[in-house]
């Protein structure tokens, strides 16, 4: 894997701007000072970084930039907490660069990384120095003698300021804090103007040659910056004088060489009520009683155990009980008194139940009669005006807790039908788990999958399915980490839980129901566990950061993460393969691969506990093929860091995360050709092109279109892709763009997921590679049109896939002399449209394979070609 430093890892389509800027570098080589100062500075907003400027005599100072920042701090919830305040650059005595700096006015915590140049940091740490005080404008001294660091700041509170201190000699251990005079804490931080707005920040004098690395990287970024923004609203200025392109590619079908049989597969997170509400067919909300406040931290004051329920008639009462649960797990019930038969509990569903006429639905329930003669439940499906659209009845209620099945037709097709549950009896009732599902679920399981968003998921033909998420399955602090047991047993056993995101898990849809979906669709089934720590964007526990799981209790960490193998895998005979059994499939669900971690912050803490969980995997389970994490990021410290972890280890696939404009994937579309072969595997579990607004249309589609040609060019390397996220319920929608969206009635796939469909449904698992040869070599032309040809073994076809990403049709002869063609006809898909499309569909017809001879590809198309063959010399 090359090294992911701005200098180390640069696209030969920048080469240009590099000779422009060593050419100026030379040109002026002889009136370059030796050395010069640099001023660091921030300005202490939210997401904002280390700033510099230079100065020949501390006077004029010349910023660089202005806005371009070379670390940033990762510390704190998401965006608007993530702040580098009153940073102090310096030289160490290792010969690093250093930064300290502080991270918000309540926090007892400094943070720290190093640099060799400036340009590329190591990892940040935040030691913990103070509880229940803050830590401000922190300084450093160096004692040569002890080999010493002093680290000494201020605290204050509403009424004083104290001064404060600790030591270290490596920025990993220190000692305990002590109280000093003020007076001997001394700020060494200038104030100077740049740019017309003072500043503050520590002043170095440096090597002329540091000066001009942190100009050139600032140059390039800038560069880089320009060009990936470029969008098809200026292909009208950009292409003006463009004549229709004529393309040869000839292909060479003696290199062709194996590439990932698993290539495009699918992801799935519980996000935009994507599970409950979602592609779990439960129909009623909050059935269990279990919303608490804490799910949404407080923000909808009437998130709690009543949420969607309301009482109708005045001649019964409810309250929230938990005495004598049916489950420790739900400890939550309606206990109900009723002094009159007529009153109804009410149940809203997910925005409404919706209902097709004719069709069966499943109803259940807990119930228990504490009080009063033994009576019935009436259950109705209702309309807002009380029309009745199908009803039932329960068998009488006991007094001990016990689960109640019933069934109901339904009369009319309803959007938005309310669940009435009517107690034929006076007295007091106690409910809980109050359920009811369509019988039409995916593959006629019992409490199963909505079938029209689960085909629609199968329908991508994937060759894997990654869950329960990414944020999800890490959690928002250690103890929202998604722990897989608690999903899987009888629904009533279960252990509901908050949803990262911001709402609330049934676990309904629990391990194994997502195994179960897997084998229905045909996928490989990865569950990504955390690697001992939360999200790094956690807003619980050391403000996010990574506390980790205690070290004392990894090892029982690591042993639920081999219980999980067992339970995929193991014989019936075994504690979790036997668990799995009595679900209903004796039979090992053969999981092979294993994703530990998810977009960490590659601190000391995660290489500690992620070391630990791959080395028992590697002991215990060597034919599971763990996939380890690189950060959020195509580059920057996690990106290297993680994968300086994965190969030091033999970790055999990393999972890298990157969301780009469409214009970063139209340059770097040779991303992957560098990439060392040795090393280990790529898994690009989540990608999207994001234009302004986050539309999904024709734009962002073909230019994942272009790039996917790029991976299946580089199919050996890259193993696993999943565009992400993957589902989106109308009017709960926190993330955009999405594979598909959704509503109770509806669902509707995107341009993007007709892309991902193409791919999905016309993969191959060899690459045939070809030279292409253009009537116009504009870079900008070239990098727009792009060809992926692969070798179906199974079916024994071709698959030619064709992208043309500009305002005119270009001309495409693809010679397949060599191709071994056992049909004189093809299967044409085109998908085609103006950009901003967002409800483009492929058309698909038979044309001659001779017309690849002459080709036309519209403008802003991506056209598909299946032909049978009767071979292929490999």
């Amino acid at each position: 894997m090359k090294n992911s430093c701005l200098f180390q890892k640069q696209k030969k389509h920048f080469l240009g701007l590099l000779l422009f800027v060593c050419f100026s570098a030379f040109s002026t080589f002889a009136n370059n000072p030796n050395e010069a100062y640099i001023f660091s500075y921030t300005s202490g907003k939210s997401f904002d970084g280390l700033h510099f400027a230079w100065s020949i005599d501390k006077i004029n100072w010349h910023p660089i930039g202005p806005e371009y920042h070379y670390i940033h701090s990762d510390y704190g919830r998401w965006g608007s907490e993530k702040r580098m305040v009153s940073p102090i650059l310096f030289l160490g005595a290792d010969g690093l660069w250093h930064c300290i700096w502080s991270l918000n006015e309540k926090d007892g915590t400094f943070a720290h990384a190093s640099s060799q140049d400036l340009l590329y940091w190591g990892r940040q740490s935040y030691p913990v120095v103070m509880i229940n005080k803050n830590c401000l404008t922190p300084e450093v001294t160096y004692n040569k003698e002890k080999g010493e660091y002093t680290i000494s700041w201020l605290s204050k509170d509403q009424t004083e300021t104290k001064a404060w201190c600790t030591t270290t000699k490596d920025f990993k251990k220190y000692s305990e804090t002590k109280n000093i005079p003020v007076t001997e804490y001394k700020n060494s931080r200038s104030t100077i103007l740049i740019a017309g707005k003072q500043e503050t920040g520590s002043i170095n004098k440096v090597a002329w040659s540091i000066v001009d690395g942190l100009i050139k990287t600032q140059q390039l970024s800038a560069y880089k910056t320009q060009l990936w923004a470029e969008t098809t609203k200026t292909d009208t200025e950009r292409f003006a004088d463009l004549k229709p392109v004529e393309a040869k590619f000839t292909l060479d079908v003696t290199k062709s060489k194996k590439i990932s049989n698993t290539l495009l597969g699918i992801f799935f997170e519980d996000i935009n009520y994507a599970a409950d509400g979602g592609l779990y067919a439960e129909l009623v909300q909050n059935r269990d009683f279990e919303y608490t406040i804490s799910d949404t931290k407080g923000r909808d004051v009437t998130w709690n155990s009543t949420k969607a329920w309301s009482l109708k008639g005045e001649t019964a009462s409810y309250t929230i009980d938990s005495i004598n649960p049916i489950h420790p797990n739900n400890k939550h019930y309606a206990k109900l008194a009723i002094k009159k038969t007529g009153a109804a509990l009410v149940n809203e569903g997910f925005d409404g139940i919706a209902v097709k006429a004719g069709e069966k639905y499943d109803f259940s329930i807990f119930a228990r009669a504490t009080h009063g003669k033994a009576g019935k439940l009436l259950i109705r499906l209702v309309g807002k005006n009380g029309e009745i659209y199908g009803e039932t009845t329960t068998q009488s209620i006991t007094t001990n807790w016990k689960k109640y099945n019933a069934a109901l037709t339904v009369k009319t097709t309803m959007a938005d039908a309310g669940l009435e549950i009517i107690p034929q009896m006076t007295g007091t009732l106690d409910l809980d788990l109050i359920s009811l599902f369509p019988q039409k679920t995916f593959k006629g399981h019992k409490s199963g999958l909505r079938a029209d968003l689960a085909q629609t998921l199968a329908d991508l033909k994937p060759k894997f399915m990654r869950f329960p998420g990414g944020c999800v399955a890490h959690g928002d602090g250690i103890g929202n980490i998604y722990n897989w047991k608690n999903t899987i047993g009888p629904l009533e056993a279960r252990k509901p839980m908050r949803n990262l995101w911001g709402y609330h898990q049934t676990v309904g849809l629990g391990y194994f129901e997502y195994f179960q979906f897997c084998e229905d669709a045909g996928a490989e089934p990865l569950p990504v566990i955390a690697a001992g720590v939360p999200c790094q964007n956690s807003s619980t526990g050391s403000a996010g950061q990574q506390g980790g799981v205690p070290m004392c209790d990894m090892e029982n960490y690591v042993q639920d993460i081999l219980d999980l193998v067992e339970y995929a895998n193991g014989d019936a005979t075994t504690k979790w393969g036997g668990k799995r059994a009595e679900a209903g499939h004796p039979k090992p669900f053969n999981l092979k691969y294993v994703g530990i971690g998810n977009e960490d912050l590659i601190t000391d803490i995660f290489e500690e506990r992620f070391t630990m969980i791959f080395k028992a995997m590697k002991e215990k389970h060597p034919e599971i093929t763990v996939i380890g994490t690189v950060g959020p990021s195509f580059e920057g410290t996690d990106y290297q860091e993680g994968w300086d972890i994965a190969s030091k280890l033999g970790v055999p696939m990393v999972d890298e995360h990157y969301y780009q404009s469409p214009g970063w994937f139209i340059y770097n579309q040779d991303y992957y050709d560098q990439y060392d072969r040795s090393k280990p595997k790529v898994y690009l579990g989540e990608y999207a092109a994001h234009l302004p607004g986050k539309p999904n249309n024709i734009e962002t589609a073909l230019a994942e279109a272009l790039y996917l040609t790029s991976l299946e060019r580089n199919g050996d390397v890259v193993s696993m892709t999943s565009y992400a996220p993957l589902l989106a319920k109308d009017k709960h929608t926190q993330w955009n763009p999405n594979l598909i969206y959704f509503s109770n009635t509806e669902v509707r796939p995107t341009v993007g997921y007709e892309v991902q469909k193409l791919y999905g449904q016309n993969a191959g698992d060899y690459y045939i590679p070809s030279e292409i040869n253009l009537s116009n070599n504009q870079e900008n032309v070239k990098t727009r049109i792009a060809m992926s040809v692969v070798k179906d073994t199974k079916s024994n076809d071709i698959i030619v896939k064709l992208v043309n990403l500009l305002p005119v049709a270009v001309t495409a002869s693809v010679d397949l002399k060599n191709g071994n063609l056992g049909s004189n006809e093809a299967i044409k898909t085109v998908l085609k449209g103006d950009p901003s499309d967002k409800k483009a569909k492929p058309i698909v017809s038979t044309s001659p394979v001779s017309e690849l001879m002459n080709a036309e590809l519209p403008a802003y198309s991506f056209t598909v070609y299946r032909i049978k063959t009767i071979g292929l010399n490999k």
